[in-house]
């Protein structure tokens, strides 16, 4: 795409539809008169009255405890320089959609005509009643240092000049975790940082915290040295200037130096500087768009090089995202009087910290990564981590808490963390509570496609985080091979070949030609069919000799759900086995079932799978209310699935009186539960909307749920195969990893019921849920 058509899309993005990037949302009903008396006059009088007696309430009665303030003065607006306050709006309305998606913090963007100091500091100190906090933005040193210092003394509330401390934290964790990797201490490397603006400055001070030590850090600025015969410098600047004599120029500061950082402008780096630099160097060349060396140059000059820039197409991008808005998350949520330096340094060994544990799979797919892991290329977190906001938040208020800035105190902090990851609508706790089981009991896991690189990264993620013990079935050199050139570390794991005569194989042939001898296979038959993989590992599981089987990513769902009836066959009292789906939404788990292995159920074969859905979602400590879908209300349409769906509610009502089902119905009335009462209030579902539905044939409930997946953004965790006796699960065709890991974690935990016995039937007896 030529430079013309990127800019007409910039300003096609900003300004087509609605203009802007924003927008105020209501958070409480307007339907009616009623509400809005509420919300305004004569309603809205208690909270002010309220709010009068203690201004404290202000927290509790209005959005100022979840509000923050970006504000500026247009004088250094990104790489454009001072172009206004007006010309500055798309960035702050961008920086508030920024906390918004990351943080849910709400924003009112703030441009103000105020150039000098008293200007500006009086005009934020005006609205310190309406802001839970303020995050400074673009404005032009030397004046954001004292604007911030006065703002942070003469205000209650969290005060940050982002772009001062943002780039400070996030490259402080990099340089921590960059040092560490090339095996250098902090308080011995030779630092040089060209640029001395606001950034480059905090960064300093950042790094100073850390360990560097000043006598040890060289800054220029564009007239060169920072050095102490030097009068042109400010008392700020004049902080870092050094007593060396022998450095004159950028060159002469490069060689034997351990590290660079640039705030400064585009290629003043040469490959030359570079090789000139002590082994093992790191280089954060963090100007923006155009780094003061090329990553490319710079890589093919030093093969030893650890290498950062601002640049989101390059490794270990130093990006202020990973930090303000978890920053401003923390102190808001205990209600800080100010970020602290106790703080932003929690911050930063917080992100430097987490870049080292498991990179969740979301994130490799995110960025095109099959193995991303802690390493000269990835130095901190991702910008798309969701981690980041219980990591980098909680430690910040763990830190203004025990600073004493805080006039909130947290004390259950498990509480407050699955606070943070439902303001993302990361509705996952089931999910977490899964995986928490799996892991106090992990089981061996049999891999009947484990010569697929989506398997065996499945595998080292649950085998890595505890969740399961993996069993390998295929072609030894074939894995082996993937692992190799994925980087994967399953050196340790069982892999099986079942076509070159593995151990148990006539004790599996025997059984399956017993079994089926009367059912059209041969003995022959029966030890061609188990080198079969998915055979033998379903037999790996009938014999005790593997405890759960997962398959079906690259074949179809009959194919590999045969051999599991042929040879583990149904649970005692199940006419058929189901496929059920739960699909996570950001309003909780709805179940959908049959939606993989009936195609179109009888009555009596619909109440069957309903009766196995409804006991299987117990298990997950959540009350089903079942609805039978179809495309009538009631029998206010005939037709085969009305007239099927009504004789299946009305067995279900005679022979399971405690089931709380109702039907038939379309989706819509089961779904809302206002719409229901005012046109059907008969109906048993009235109250509370459905969350288990019942697909009259597997054509709607296969389009249901994948529409909801992919245009809805719900995350589809199936399908979970209900009615066997021993926990065998196939995945959909082509699952992404993540999905294998919610089915590994799900067979786990079905493992762990089936071995103590438990009942009845369903797939799980007690799931810990807070």
């Amino acid at each position: 795409m030529n430079k013309n058509n990127r800019k007409q899309d910039a300003l096609n993005y900003h300004s087509q539809g609605r203009p802007g990037k924003i927008e105020v949302v209501p958070t409480k009903p307007t339907n009616s008169q009623r509400d809005l008396t509420m919300a305004y006059s004569p309603g809205v009088a208690e909270p002010c009255l309220k709010i009068a007696e203690n201004v404290d309430d202000v927290y509790k009665y209005t959005a100022k405890g979840n509000l923050v303030a970006v504000i500026s003065n247009g004088t250094a607006v990104l790489g454009l320089g001072n172009i206004g306050p007006e010309a500055s709006k798309p960035v702050m309305e961008g920086k508030g959609l920024l906390f918004k998606i990351y943080a849910d913090i709400d924003v009112f963007d703030l441009e103000v005509n105020a150039k000098s100091v008293d200007d500006f500091v009086n005009i934020v100190k005006a609205l310190e009643p309406t802001f839970g906090g303020v995050n400074l933005e673009d404005i032009s040193a030397p004046t954001c240092f004292e604007i911030e210092r006065r703002l942070k003394a003469e205000m209650k509330i969290p005060v940050m000049h982002d772009d001062q401390h943002g780039t400070a934290i996030i490259s402080g964790a990099a340089l921590m975790n960059a040092c560490e990797i090339q095996g250098k201490k902090l308080d011995k490397i030779k630092m040089v940082v060209n640029g001395a603006g606001a950034a480059a400055v905090s960064c300093s001070k950042m790094y100073l915290s850390l360990g560097v030590k000043k006598e040890n850090l060289v800054m220029f600025d564009i007239n060169g040295v920072l050095s102490q015969d030097r009068t042109d410098l400010d008392d700020i600047r004049m902080e870092f200037a050094t007593d060396r004599t022998d450095v004159k120029t950028l060159a002469d500061a490069m060689k034997n130096a351990d590290v660079f950082v640039g705030l400064s402008a585009g290629n003043v780096v040469t490959p030359d500087m570079l090789k000139s630099m002590a082994k093992k160097p790191v280089v954060f060349a963090m100007a923006n768009p155009v780094p003061e060396i090329d990553y490319d140059l710079a890589i093919n000059a030093r093969e030893d090089i650890i290498m950062a820039t601002g640049r989101s197409d390059f490794p270990n991008q130093v990006n202020n995202v990973l930090g303000f808005p978890y920053i401003f998350r923390g102190a808001l949520d205990v209600r800080a009087t100010a970020i602290n330096e106790e703080m932003k340094i929690a911050a930063t060994h917080a992100i430097a910290e987490m870049a080292k544990k498991p990179v969740p799979e979301a994130v490799n797919l995110a960025y095109n990564i099959t193995n991303l892991k802690f390493g000269r290329d990835y130095i901190i977190p991702k910008p798309m981590d969701q981690r980041l906001i219980t990591e980098v938040s909680m430690a910040v208020a763990k830190a203004a808490i025990d600073s004493g800035v805080a006039r909130k105190v947290i004390t259950d902090w498990e509480g407050y963390a699955e606070e943070l990851r439902n303001r993302l609508g990361t509705n996952d706790k089931l999910l977490r509570n899964l995986t928490n089981k799996a892991k106090q009991n992990p089981k061996r896991v049999v891999f009947a496609e484990a010569d697929n690189y989506k398997i065996l990264r499945s595998a080292q993620i649950v085998k890595d985080e505890g969740i399961a013990t993996p069993i390998l079935l295929g072609n030894v050199d074939t894995i082996k091979k993937i692992m190799r050139d994925n980087d994967l570390e399953l050196d340790d794991v069982q892999i099986i070949d079942p076509r070159e005569g593995c151990e148990h194989m006539d004790e599996y042939v025997d059984f399956l030609f017993n079994k089926r001898q009367r059912r059209g296979i041969t003995l022959y038959e029966a030890k061609k069919l188990m080198t079969d993989r998915n055979y033998y590992g379903a037999s790996m599981v009938q014999f005790g000799r593997a405890d759960a089987l997962i398959s079906g990513l690259t074949k179809n769902y009959v194919t590999t759900i045969k051999p599991a009836l042929q040879i583990i066959g149904t649970e005692e009292g199940v006419n058929r086995v189901a496929g059920m789906y739960m699909m996570i939404t950001p309003k909780g788990p709805v179940f959908f079932g049959d939606t993989t292995v009936n195609v179109n159920p009888t009555v009596q074969e619909l109440v069957d799978i309903t009766v196995l859905i409804e006991r299987s979602v117990k298990r997950f400590n959540i009350a089903p209310r079942v609805a039978l879908l179809s495309y009538s209300n009631f029998g206010s349409n005939e037709g085969e699935i009305p007239e099927k769906t009504r004789e299946t509610v009305s067995i279900l009502h005679k022979n399971y009186p405690d089931m709380v089902v109702d039907g038939d119905m379309q989706a819509n009335f089961a779904l809302n539960s206002d719409l229901l009462a005012d046109n059907f209030p008969f109906s048993t579902l009235n109250g509370k909307p459905a969350n288990t539905l019942i697909f009259p044939n597997l054509e709607s409930g296969n389009i249901a749920y994948k529409l909801l997946q992919e245009i809805g953004g719900a995350e589809a965790v199936g399908p979970i195969l209900l009615g066997l006796k021993k926990p065998v699960h196939v995945l959909q065709l082509g699952s992404s990893v993540r999905e294998i890991v919610n089915m590994i974690t799900i067979a786990v935990v079905n493992a762990q019921a089936k071995a103590h016995d438990e009942k009845p039937v369903g797939i799980f007896e007690k799931l810990i849920g807070k």
